[in-house]
C-alpha cells in the first residue's frame, strides 16, 4: 500500500535550497514550522552511516527566525526564558528554553545574540512568533517582532571544517562552539555559527536572502566532491543516540524544562523577569516527579514510533511513556527516549514498553549513547 502524499499549497512553504533537494535525490519530507523538511535521502541508515562517516548539507530553512530589534529587544528576550542572558554577548549563540507563565515548554530554540538591540531566536516546531509578538505588546515594549527572510543551511559531519574552508577560508575554522563570525560570500555576508542538530560536529548557515540560497547549495555541492559531500537531513538514529530531543515529540507545552532534562539551563533565582520564573522556581524547591531518560528496548527493530508508547513497571504499572525510537546500529539495540516516573528513571531499571508490536523488555540507561 502506497503511503499518503502531501497535498502542496502556499500553506506549505518551499525553501531556497528545495530544488537542490529534489535533485539530490529527496525520499521523504516531514512538515516543521508550515515548511518543508526533509527526512530520508538514501534510507535512514545509509544517511547515517554517512554523516558519521563524511559530510552533509542539510536544508534547515524551517527553523525559522523570530526577530527581536529595537530598544527592549534584550529585555524581551530576558522574558521568554528562565536562562539567565547578563553574561551573554554578541557573538554567541545559547540554547534556551522558552517556557510559558506556568513555566511549560513553548519552543527549545537557540538564541543568537547578534547585537544588544538585535537578537535571531532560531526556533524549534511551534508557532513562536505569535507568542513573543503578544508579550511584547502586552509589556509596550519598545522593540520590533517580525520573522526575517533568514533560512539556515546546516554542514555537518566529521569533514565539515574541511567543506566550510573551501568555500568561507581558513577562517572559519576558528569559529568556536556555540559562537558565530561573519563570513563573505558572492558580496552577501553571512552569519555562521558553530552548531547544528547532529553530534557529528558542524556549522550552521544563516542565509539571508532567499536569492543566494541555490548558488550557496551549489558552491559547497562542487567544493565537496571530494569529501564524498551529500544532501541530508536531520537523522532519526543519530538524534536519539545523542539525546536530542525534539519539540512536540519528546516534549510538550506540558513539560517543564526540569522535566525534560534542561534543569541546567534555568538560572530561576538570577533570570529576573522570565514570564514562568515564579512557577520555575517552585519546580525547582520540589523537583520533578518524571523526566526524560535513554530507554533501550531489547528485541528485533521496532516500527516506526507514531504515537507514545506506554511504558510499564515490572508490575505492570504505567510508569511513562516512549516518544521517540528506532534500532541502532553502532549499538545494536533499540535505541529510545522516554518520559519515566522518578519511581523507575534509575538507571538499571528493568521496564516494559508497549510497542504496536507488543511488549518488550528494555531498561533505563546511565545516558544516552552519543
Amino acid at each position: 500500500m502506497n503511503a499518503p502524499l502531501l497535498s502542496p499549497s502556499r500553506r506549505l512553504r518551499r525553501t531556497p535550497f528545495s530544488q537542490g533537494v529534489e535533485a539530490a535525490g529527496v525520499k521523504a519530507y516531514t512538515v516543521y514550522n508550515h515548511m518543508l523538511l526533509p527526512t530520508v535521502f538514501r534510507s535512514v541508515e545509509e544517511d547515517y552511516r554517512h554523516l558519521k562517516e563524511a559530510v552533509q548539507v542539510w536544508d534547515v530553512a524551517c527553523e525559522r527566525q523570530v526577530e527581536l530589534r529595537g530598544p527592549d529587544a534584550s529585555r524581551l528576550m530576558q522574558m521568554l526564558t528562565p536562562r539567565d542572558l547578563r553574561g551573554m554577548t554578541p557573538g554567541q549563540c545559547f540554547y534556551v528554553p522558552i517556557v510559558d507563565e506556568t513555566g511549560g515548554m513553548l519552543n527549545d530554540p537557540v538564541a543568537v545574540k547578534l547585537a544588544e538591540d538585535r537578537w535571531w531566536i532560531s526556533i524549534a516546531d511551534s508557532d513562536l512568533l505569535y507568542w513573543v509578538k503578544g508579550i511584547a505588546q502586552g509589556w509596550r515594549l519598545d522593540v520590533l517582532v517580525d520573522e526575517p527572510d533568514v533560512s539556515p543551511l546546516a554542514i555537518q559531519g566529521p569533514r565539515s571544517d574541511d567543506l566550510m574552508a573551501a568555500v568561507f577560508g581558513d577562517a572559519v575554522r576558528d569559529v568556536r562552539f556555540f559562537r558565530f563570525g561573519h563570513f563573505d560570500f558572492q558580496g552577501r555576508d553571512m552569519v555562521i555559527a558553530r552548531s547544528g542538530y547532529s553530534k557529528q560536529g558542524g556549522f550552521e548557515i544563516y542565509v539571508e536572502g532567499g536569492d543566494i540560497g541555490m548558488p550557496l547549495w551549489n558552491a559547497l555541492m562542487e567544493a565537496g566532491k571530494s569529501m564524498d559531500v551529500h544532501a541530508g537531513c536531520p537523522n532519526l538514529i543519530e538524534r536519539i543516540e545523542g539525546g536530542l530531543l525534539s519539540y512536540g515529540n519528546d516534549m510538550t507545552d506540558d513539560n517543564t524544562p526540569h522535566e525534560c532534562g534542561l534543569g541546567k539551563f534555568c538560572n530561576t533565582h538570577t533570570a529576573i523577569g522570565c514570564i514562568g520564573r515564579d512557577a520555575l522556581l517552585r519546580v525547582a524547591k520540589e523537583g520533578p516527579t518524571q523526566q526524560i531518560r535513554a530507554i533501550a528496548i531489547e528485541g528485533a527493530p521496532v516500527p516506526p514510533c507514531r504515537e507514545w508508547w506506554p511504558v510499564l513497571s515490572a508490575r505492570g504499572d504505567r510508569v511513562g511513556r516512549v516518544s521517540s525510537a528506532t534500532w541502532s546500529p553502532d549499538f545494536a539495540t533499540n535505541v529510545a527516549i522516554g518520559m519515566v516516573r522518578m519511581t523507575h528513571w534509575d538507571a538499571g531499571t528493568e521496564l516494559r514498553v508497549v510497542t504496536p508490536d507488543g511488549e518488550r523488555r528494555a531498561s533505563v540507561q546511565a545516558g544516552f549513547w552519543a
